[in-house]
């Protein structure tokens, strides 16, 4: 003969709980809304104190998530347009970099050219006694 005491009744109490606050992952989220819409009146009350959770949260995660679909929907497919900055600054950085080479050259023909000037003054030329006629 069974008793009537075969079902037990649920503790509608929600366990207490550490301080501060508390923080879910996306995936637990993910898993906690998709078994919840799965289950029956009952159940999503079971399920709410078996993990601790009050009914709000479930409303809160359900329009964050439905708030990042919007947002996946709404984003334009592909990677993101260049900014016609960027090609800019590459421009003017590779145009920087050939002046800078062309600066370097013309420094060192300018340094050769005034050691050869000094040379030239400063070297003696064939003298007059030594040359035969």
């Amino acid at each position: 003969m069974a008793s009537t005491n075969d079902h037990e009744v649920p503790d509608p109490q929600v366990e207490p709980r550490s301080a501060g606050p508390r923080r879910y992952s996306v995936e637990y989220k993910a898993k906690i809304l998709a078994e919840y819409e799965t289950l029956d009146r009952q159940g999503k009350g079971a399920l709410l104190r078996r993990e601790g959770l009050y009914s709000s949260l479930i409303t809160h995660w359900r329009q964050q998530r439905d708030e990042g679909a919007k947002a996946a929907l709404a984003a334009p497919a592909g990677r993101p347009k260049a900014d016609p900055r960027d090609k800019e600054i590459t421009r003017l950085k590779a145009e920087n970099a050939r002046l800078e080479t062309e600066l370097s050259k013309a420094r060192t023909v300018i340094d050769v050219q005034g050691k050869l000037q000094h040379r030239w003054h400063t070297t003696p030329g064939p003298s007059r006694a030594r040359r035969a006629w």
